[in-house]
């Protein structure tokens, strides 16, 4: 894969619902907060919630 200058971050594809994919636009527009830095948020939250350690 080529390299992109990505230090820290690492390019990742999926497809999403569309009324999600809305929201998320418009969440990132209404808070001025990246699109990539809400799905990182929102994937440890998912992590979190479903780590079997914390049972």
């Amino acid at each position: 894969m080529k390299e992109r200058g990505l230090k820290t971050r690492e390019p990742f594809s999926s497809t999403l619902d569309k009324l999600l994919s809305e929201q998320l636009s418009q969440l990132s527009l209404d808070t001025r907060i990246p699109k990539s830095k809400l799905l990182d948020e929102a994937i440890s939250l998912l992590l979190k919630k479903h780590d079997p350690s914390s049972k």
